[in-house]
Parts: structure tokens; C-alpha cells; sequence
């Protein structure tokens, strides 16, 4: 543990030769190679739409791009994108503070009637985020309170508050783009991202089977939970279909069917020219070395929890076994120079780290800051959960 925790010191002092930390994996469907999996979906132009019927075929809402791989160019499809990535890594620390394994910084609102849970490592916008805005720190508006003017006065020349009380904001980006006022831009320091190599793609056809074959109509799709009134086919009466509710077969329709690959690749990247970039007031050069290195540990922690095992489930349909990775000090001229870590030493280096930054003067925290949202907020939020599934569901 001390040797990483000396290495990521040099990493990011000012004699530093090492350009960042770089992730580089393989992976493969479960099951082996030529396994279909399903990558996320895009909304489709119109334009796309149309040349897809002009031609015949069904538009496919998966995001395709020709890259350099190995040096050559490969057709590729995308898999998971550098803002998923950081949300699966935010996740990771969660349920890693969550099981006691490390304490970290967390603003928290709980609604327990609702069985509502949102944290720092939940809002969309980080430090920024308008559930924050909008909620209140022991009755005072979030903005107004002692806590929410301490973390709003960072700047692009001081990021203690943020390093003390939402350090994501600093490794995965943030930018308040709903207040008014010119706000600092906080670039991502640690990135990921996976794509497909080489793919093929899939078809399927999405329908229902109905165990009874159910026929017929029903008066009115809204008493789904109610007193529904069914309609025998040829009754001539106005209704809706008994699909609407859930009944009946639906018969297989063209639907978007995965692709498979030749593989997997997933490369990822802590910058060590981002977190140079970062200034911490008047604290001493040490400190702001220290704070810079507790930083990288903190990214290296949140990469080895989620990608540092044997499988990966990135969504339904998209379950991956990993076949190789690499993490490595991307040196001056491009060397690599291989580390080995664990989840549990990159933990143990953070909290040394953090330690020893917290001695030399610039601290972070680990307690939990509890917050209530609004009257107005807690109306949406209770409208969100308890109204009634909307016809496009």
C-alpha cells in the first residue's frame, strides 16, 4: 500500500513524468464470443427514419462510428458512454460508503414514507444539481445555508469546498448551468468508456403470449385496476384493446435486436494534466500535492470497485465477462508502466492520503449532511412516485 501511495504522490507532483492513469480491458459477452448484447439506444433523426423504410429495414437506435483500433480503422458500436461510466462508478461508492468499507463526503435527502434515497452520488449535476437548490439544511434554503455558501464560493482558484464536501464534482465534472451568474466549468479528470469491435448486427421480433388466448375489448383502459368492463368481440360498444391493460397476445413486431461482436474494449483515463489544473487557495504546495493525490486515489478506488472484477453487468441484455485488463502509469513518450491494485489498496492509499492532506491543512470530510427538499419538491417528488403509469409506458 505505501508503494502506491508514494507512486501516485509522484504521479502528480511538479517533477511529474507520468501524463495520467490509464484502464485498458477486454471483455466478452457471458457465454463466449458471437453472444448477442444489447448496447444503449439513441433517438433516430427523422432522416434515418426514412431512408430506413425507403429501404426497407428498421431503424436501428444504436450509436455506430468508425475508430482507430490497433492502428487500423474497425467499424464499431458504442456500449457504454463516458457519463454512464462515471454514474456506475458514483454507484460503486455508494454501496462501498453504504457497506462501511470507506467513509466519503455525502449530502443526503431521504423521504421514508416515499422510499426515497438521493445522494451526492446520485444528483445529476453534483455540487450543482437543483435537488440540492432546492432543498433546505436545517430549515434554511440549501443556497443561503452555512453549508450550501461554503460549497458554493469554490472557484476555479480555490477548490477546498468542493474537495471538502463533493470531490465528484472534481473527478467527474460538474457545471451549474441552472443558476444565474457565471459559474466555474469543472472538466472530467477520470473517464471511461466501452465500445464494440467489429459488430454484426442482430434481429428479433417482440410479441406476447397469452397462456389463455384471450380475445375481445375492455370499456375503458383507466379501471385497469378497477372494475374493467370486458367487451366480447363484435359487441358494439366503444373500448380499448385488452392489451392495453396486459391481456391477450400481441403478435411478434419488428423490434431493435442487439448486435454481437468480436469484442469488447474498455479503455479509461485519470488526467494528470486535469488534476494540475486544479488550485487550492492559499494552502501550501504539499498540501495541494497531497489533496491532488487523494484525488487520484479517490478515482482509482471508484475504477477498481466497478470494473476491478471477473464480470460486468452494464443493462438488460448486456451482461459481459471480463477476458483481460491492464492498469498502467502512462509515462512521457508513451511508456506504460503495469500496477497492480485491489479495491481494498486503493482504498487504504485514499485514506492515507486523505489523512496526510487533512494534516497538512486541506481536509475532507466523511459524515453524512442531511437535507430536506422543499415544499415544492416534495409535491413533485411524491407526484413522480404515485401517479399513474402515462400511455406511453
Amino acid at each position: 500500500m505505501g508503494a502506491i501511495v508514494d507512486r501516485l504522490i509522484a504521479a502528480v507532483g511538479d517533477d511529474r513524468r507520468d501524463a495520467g492513469i490509464a484502464f485498458s480491458g477486454v471483455y466478452q459477452p457471458v457465454g463466449g464470443q458471437g453472444g448477442k448484447i444489447m448496447p444503449p439506444t439513441f433517438p433516430i433523426p427523422d432522416h434515418e427514419v426514412r431512408a430506413a423504410h425507403r429501404e426497407g429495414r428498421l431503424p436501428r437506435p444504436y450509436l455506430f462510428e468508425r475508430r482507430l483500433v490497433d492502428g487500423e480503422q474497425r467499424d464499431t458500436v458504442v456500449v457504454d458512454q463516458a457519463p454512464s461510466q462515471a454514474n456506475r462508478v458514483e454507484e460503486a461508492l455508494l454501496t462501498a460508503r453504504d457497506g462501511g468499507r470507506v467513509d466519503l463526503p455525502l449530502f443526503e435527502l431521504v423521504m421514508k414514507e416515499e422510499g426515497v434515497r438521493l445522494t451526492s452520488l446520485n444528483f445529476p449535476h453534483r455540487y450543482a444539481d437543483a435537488y440540492l437548490r432546492d432543498s433546505e439544511v436545517g430549515g434554511v434554503r440549501f443556497d443561503h445555508s452555512e453549508t450550501g455558501k461554503v460549497l458554493r464560493s469554490a472557484t476555479a482558484g480555490d477548490v477546498r469546498p468542493l474537495y471538502q464536501r463533493e470531490p465528484y464534482s472534481l473527478l467527474f465534472g460538474a457545471w451549474d448551468s441552472h443558476r444565474k451568474g457565471r459559474w466555474p466549468k469543472f472538466a472530467r479528470i477520470y473517464t471511461s468508456s466501452m465500445f464494440g469491435v467489429e459488430y454484426v448486427q442482430g434481429d428479433r421480433r417482440a410479441g406476447r403470449y397469452d397462456p389463455t388466448n384471450l380475445t375481445g375489448a375492455i370499456d375503458d383502459k383507466g379501471k385497469a385496476e378497477g372494475d374493467w368492463r370486458f367487451l366480447p368481440e363484435g359487441a358494439k360498444a366503444k373500448g380499448g384493446k385488452l392489451s392495453e391493460i396486459g391481456h391477450g397476445h400481441i403478435t411478434p413486431n419488428p423490434a431493435h435486436g442487439g448486435v454481437s461482436v468480436r469484442e469488447i474494449r474498455r479503455t479509461g483515463w485519470v488526467s494528470l494534466a486535469g488534476l494540475e489544473r486544479l488550485r487550492f487557495g492559499d494552502a501550501s504546495a504539499e498540501a495541494a500535492t497531497l489533496a491532488r493525490a487523494t484525488l487520484a486515489a479517490l478515482a482509482l478506488v471508484g475504477d477498481r470497485l466497478t470494473f476491478g472484477r471477473p464480470s460486468l453487468w452494464l443493462r438488460s441484455g448486456c451482461d459481459l465477462t471480463r477476458m483481460g485488463e491492464t492498469v498502467f502509469f502512462e509515462r512521457d513518450g508513451g511508456e506504460r508502466e503495469p500496477v497492480e491494485v485491489s479495491a481494498a489498496e486503493a482504498i487504504a492509499a485514499f485514506v492515507t492520503l486523505r489523512d496526510r492532506a487533512a494534516a497538512a491543512g486541506v481536509v475532507m470530510e466523511g459524515d453524512v449532511v442531511p437535507i430536506t427538499p422543499t415544499r415544492q419538491l416534495a409535491a413533485a417528488i411524491r407526484f413522480a412516485i404515485t401517479s399513474s403509469v402515462g400511455d406511453g409506458e
